[in-house]
């Protein structure tokens, strides 16, 4: 199956020029991603994107969570899939955005959107969350799947930055013997690692880090008082991505640029504008 990328119109991509900036990776920068696991790809919103982004993803936050609960769950006070269904601006930074471009250099010619989910840590909430690999939550072949963090709020140690280990991609898969319903019910995975070399990775409003589907990361609870941190995380694969855990059947996702072998992923969100 093919998917014939379209040029947008000039008017069109002015407009999501005033609210996205784009660029490509240096050959340096692919470099340094494959030598670390890791990249800080800089700002990715514009002022007017980082306003608009935190606008209509707090919109769909408040109407499905309303005020944090520390008597809520982790899953409930810290994650909101599927937000490109709820926000026009997401939607656009997801399939369209600058992010897409990189992933391309980094993933291969075939790619497709595999999440989208707000992941927040508003003030009072002070959970941690371990040490884990994205794969190990849900496992795509080929494994070269990249995580991207977007942040609507500068973040820094205080109110729950991302906490990584740089050059840990290159230990591979890590087994999580996981059951099927604690799969289903999103129970958390926590690995126990060697933390030497572990450091901090604070973050600006409107910049992007992104990740290998294999590199260590944490992050610990947001003790501020005053401040929220706010991430909308997405996440790009191999457009004939597997999911390992699921009887290998294919990753569903929107397929962005390139081919793919399979016609469920072709035609998946085909429609979604």
């Amino acid at each position: 199956m093919t998917y014939q990328a379209v040029s947008l119109p000039t008017g069109v991509l002015a407009e999501l020029k005033r609210f996205f900036h784009y660029r490509h990776l240096s050959a340096e920068e692919v470099e340094r991603y494959q030598r670390d696991g890791y990249l800080m790809v800089g700002r990715t919103l514009t002022d007017a994107g980082l306003e608009q982004m935190r606008n209509e993803c707090m919109a769909a936050w408040r109407a499905e969570k309303g005020e944090f609960d520390p008597n809520a769950t982790w899953l409930q006070n810290a994650l909101l899939p599927n937000i490109h269904h709820r926000s026009r601006i997401v939607r656009d930074f997801y399939f369209r955005g600058p992010l897409v471009d990189i992933a391309e250099q980094l993933v291969g010619p075939n790619v497709k959107a595999a999440t989208s989910q707000l992941t927040f840590k508003m003030r009072g909430n002070t959970k941690p969350f371990g040490w884990h690999q994205d794969n190990g939550y849900g496992e795509l072949e080929p494994y070269t799947a990249i995580s991207t963090l977007t942040a609507l709020d500068d973040a820094d140690p205080t109110n729950g930055c991302l906490w990584l280990i740089p050059g840990s991609h290159k230990r591979g898969q890590i087994a999580v013997r996981q059951t099927p319903e604690q799969k289903q019910k999103n129970v958390e995975v926590t690995l126990t690692v060697d933390e030497t070399g572990a450091l901090p990775v604070p973050m600006k409003a409107g910049e992007t880090l992104l990740f290998h589907c294999w590199t260590l990361h944490k992050s610990e609870g947001n003790f501020s008082r005053d401040r929220d941190r706010r991430i909308l995380f997405m996440r790009y694969a191999d457009a004939d991505a597997v999911e390992v855990y699921n009887e290998r059947k294919p990753r569903l996702g929107r397929l962005l640029r390139g081919t793919t072998r399979f016609p469920e992923v072709a035609n998946f969100e085909a429609d979604l504008d």
